[in-house]
């Protein structure tokens, strides 16, 4: 508390009694009678006439002594007179009259001169050239205190003690000079010496009501509340306006201090302020008195008036604002307050605490100001000893799940592995694993299906995980390992109450059918599309699967009343249904129903994927049934219509061998030769290179043929053994699943054979051996090497899975045309539908937002997209 050092109380004035020297000269006691009766006027203080009287004394008179006696009792009645130019007549009497007996008489007049009109300056030069040794005991005190006083206005504590402990024992001056020795030491926060001199005064009334508020204040700077209460109450009648103000400040802050609360208020507001205004302190004392006693309101208000804040008060405020305003519901306010006070330094625990409530309340009530895992993790960050910390681990863990973060609740589940958090563990697993599925990531997603089955806290969540582990090994081509999984799920207690369980049979179904195992493929399929009825689209693909696995077993008929039903549902692949169910026309000796049923094809499905296929089988049908006009008329109408389809090499050849079988050679060389031109390096070329060799050899123009194989630089004739040879020797390989051995062998054959007769074929098992071994970026040459040639069986796989490796790389660069090839080259829809959707994905991501829109209108047109890819398409449209 601020101290006041008001001059409390005037001065006592001691009347200067001047000694009248008694020892005038025998010479002048008879003579000078005006003298001795201006003596007697001064002795009765009847100053105006003895100074007349010494005036006109001193006028009369020769005498030096009279003279300079008159001068000093002039000088003295003015100064007694009060009047104007007093000190300047004494002054004049000191110089005039250096030798006086009374020069030090004058010095002390003047002195107390000056100090009577509170000059003090002016009184201490006086006081400083005044001899004490020539002072009465009396004038001695008058001096001592009047000095020290002198001092003491001038804030030279350290000579106004020495002075006032001169006269402490004075009968006149004792009493002031204790008090002021006691406000001094009050001053110098010396409360025991104040306490001790003021309890020497503490008997007179004149200090009394002063020293109350003092001792007051002292107490309660001594910790002494209750002391500080009883004196400052008693003190409260007698004080002036601005005491009481302070008086209700100690009061109040000794209740406070006492955790009186309910007391302290009433005494708290009661204070009006330095110059009346409040400080912060003073809101906070007021604000958290309210708090105490849950008056969370009032609280409340006292706090929010403490603007500008930046030490410790503030922060203290801030945290019982934050608390006062969780207890009136107010969570934002609170969030708000809570965050200040995290943000100051000042008390550490407060800001630890401050930091645990910004934390809980963030995950509550949400943040507008970070994100709340980043708010709980940093928390448990800079507190890694605080004991909340599994409480706000557990919230963090939540915050993730709900913004989907799995990967990060991942990580922190994998550091606490506690009782409660293996739930977690396992639905976060999985969730994440789906993501990564989603992103195309199905090495690192089976990883995480895999964990989340190995904390088997849920058994739907199990259930689920060992579904979509299936699903996973299905897209890396293990089938055996999917329907083992896709098996064990179906075993599993809670599978029927997944939303996966409803396709189950399907993708069984789809398993053995990769697994070429047909006719268990038939068995899941037919109970999928009885069991299934609602799922429209998956019901058609189930005819088509179903009639392409009777297809496969040689079983025709069941084959083609699958594909009648796909037809008759007129979705998705009728076009495919309707040329199968043709082709199995032809395995039942009905080739004449065939070729009616390819025709009426080609004519009904004019945009179809399979309409040159349509053609080439229905030439082929022709050719067997020896209507060989009608299929060279077939065969010219593919080549027309299909100029680089893939079938252009084969109709053009199959022509060749048309006329050759016709005994036309001419006719047939022109096609042969033009195929093993146009078409080099393929299966095709080489058979033509063959066929024209016999019909050389027939016609004994052998050196012709010698000549014109040397203009093909794909034919090796000399080394054609070793090339068949090296390429089946790994073939054989290959087909027995050695993959090891595999890879060496084609690697081996087109290092020797880069032109080889099955260079084409190499490249690509060697690469599809690459990507099932997860060297994906090893295949890549081999696989580009396939799509960089004429169309061919495996151009449609080569672009799908060339493609797949450059979206996992997110290399959208050259992922786009590779897509762009596959959109227009396809004949399965599903290669369609998956070009589609990447396209728009790596437009996007690439910003080019035309084309990425461009791609999502096609994606919603395609009525074969799924619907979370629609959806993506949605967005970006």
């Amino acid at each position: 508390m601020h101290k006041y050092s008001w001059l409390l109380f005037p001065l006592i004035s001691a009347g200067v009694t001047t000694t009248v020297s008694a020892q005038q000269s025998e010479i002048y006691r008879n003579d000078l009678k005006d003298f001795n009766r201006a003596i007697e006027l001064y002795k009765d203080k009847q100053y105006l006439s003895a100074q007349l009287l010494f005036i006109n004394v001193q006028q009369q008179n020769n005498n030096l002594e009279v003279q300079s006696d008159c001068a000093y009792y002039i000088a003295t009645s003015a100064i007694k007179l009060n009047q104007n130019g007093a000190d300047e007549l004494m002054e004049k009497f000191i110089q005039n009259y250096p030798t006086s007996s009374k020069i030090n008489q004058a010095y002390t007049e003047v002195a107390q001169y000056y100090f009577e009109q509170g000059n003090y300056n002016e009184a201490m030069n006086w006081f400083d050239k005044v001899d004490e040794s020539t002072l009465t005991a009396e004038e001695r005190d008058r001096y001592n205190f009047q000095k020290g006083y002198v001092f003491y206005t001038s804030k030279n504590k350290k000579d106004a003690t020495s002075y006032f402990n001169r006269v402490s024992n004075s009968k006149e001056y004792g009493s002031q000079a204790k008090y002021y020795l006691g406000y001094m030491a009050y001053e110098a926060d010396d409360y025991k010496e104040a306490n001790n001199q003021f309890n020497q005064v503490s008997g007179e009334d004149k200090y009394q009501d002063k020293m109350s508020y003092f001792q007051a204040d002292m107490n309660f700077k001594s910790g002494k509340f209750q002391e500080a209460i009883d004196l400052g109450k008693k003190a409260m009648a007698k004080s002036n306006a601005v005491e009481k103000s302070e008086l209700n400040k100690i009061i109040g802050e000794s209740y406070f201090n006492l955790k009186q609360y309910d007391q302290a208020i009433p005494y708290l507001k009661e204070y009006k302020g330095k110059k009346g205004k409040w400080s912060n302190t003073d809101f906070y004392m007021l604000g958290y008195a309210y708090y105490q006693q849950k008056d969370y309101e009032n609280a409340i208000a006292q706090f929010n008036k403490i603007i500008d804040g930046n030490d410790g008060v503030a922060q203290n405020a801030y945290y019982h604002l934050g608390e006062s305003y969780l207890n009136t519901e107010k969570k934002q306010q609170a969030l708000n307050a809570f965050k200040s006070a995290s943000e100051m330094e000042f008390d550490l625990k407060i800001q630890e605490d401050a930091n645990l409530n910004y934390a809980k309340l963030s995950y509550e009530i949400g943040n507008p100001y970070q994100s709340i895992p980043n708010v709980l993790s940093a928390f448990i960050q800079k507190y890694p000893a605080n004991p909340n910390n599994p409480e706000i681990e557990t919230l963090l863990i939540n915050s993730y799940i709900t913004s989907k973060n799995y990967k990060e609740a991942l990580t922190l589940l994998e550091k606490n592995k506690s009782f409660a958090n293996k739930q977690a563990y396992q639905k976060v697993a999985f969730y994440r694993g789906l993501e990564l599925y989603t992103d195309g990531s199905y090495s690192e997603a089976l990883s995480m299906f895999k964990k989340s089955i190995a904390e088997p806290r849920d058994a739907k969540f199990t259930a689920r995980a060992t579904f979509w582990k299936a699903e996973t090994e299905y897209v890396l081509d293990n089938f055996s390992d999917a329907l083992i999984s896709f098996k064990q799920f179906e075993g599993n207690s809670e599978a029927k109450n997944t939303p996966e369980f409803k396709n189950i049979d399907y993708n069984i179904g789809y398993t053995y059918f990769k697994l070429k195992n047909y006719e268990q493929a038939v068995t899941h399929f037919e109970t999928f599309s009885k069991n299934s009825t609602a799922d429209k689209v998956r019901i058609n693909d189930t005819y088509l699967r179903l009639g392409d696995s009777n297809f496969v077993i040689g079983k025709y008929w069941p084959a083609m009343e699958a594909y009648n039903k796909a037809m008759d549902m007129k979705g998705i692949d009728a076009d495919y249904a309707a040329f199968q169910k043709a082709l199995s026309y032809g395995f039942v000796q009905r080739n004449e129903k065939k070729i009616e049923d390819l025709n009426k094809f080609i004519v009904t499905y004019t945009k179809s994927k399979y309409h040159d296929d349509a053609l080439f089988e229905l030439a082929n049908t022709y050719t067997a049934e020896n209507k060989i006009n009608d299929a060279l008329k077939t065969y010219d109408k593919l080549i027309a219509e299909y100029k680089n389809g893939s079938y252009t090499g084969k109709s053009i050849l199959r022509q060749g061998l048309i006329y050759y079988n016709a005994d036309q050679s001419q006719q047939a060389l022109t096609k042969l030769k033009k195929v093993a031109a146009e078409f080099p390096n393929t299966p095709e070329a080489l058979q033509a290179v063959s066929t024209a060799r016999l019909i050389y050899v027939d016609t004994g123009k052998v050196d012709e043929y010698a000549a014109w194989v040397k203009t093909l630089n794909y034919i090796e004739i000399t080394d054609s053994e070793l090339d068949n040879d090296t390429y089946e020797s790994a073939e054989k390989q290959y087909l027995q699943n050695n993959s090891k051995q595999a890879i060496s062998g084609f690697t081996a054959y087109i290092a020797k054979f880069p032109n080889g007769i099955h260079a084409l074929k190499a490249n690509f098992y060697l690469a599809q051996l690459y990507f099932a071994d997860n060297l994906e970026n090893n295949a890549i040459p081999n696989y580009e090497y396939v799509i960089s040639k004429s169309r061919n069986e495996f151009t449609e796989q080569a672009l799908a899975r060339l493609s797949s490796i450059y979206l996992k790389a997110k290399n959208y660069e050259k992922a786009i045309p590779v897509l762009k090839r596959l959109e227009s080259e396809a004949d399965f829809p599903q290669n369609v539908t998956f070009a589609q959707a990447n396209l728009m994905k790596a437009y996007y991501e690439k910003e080019d937002f035309a084309n990425a829109v461009s791609s999502a209108e096609k994606v919603l047109a395609n009525p074969k997209t799924d619907d979370k890819i629609k959806s993506d398409a949605q967005i970006i449209v």
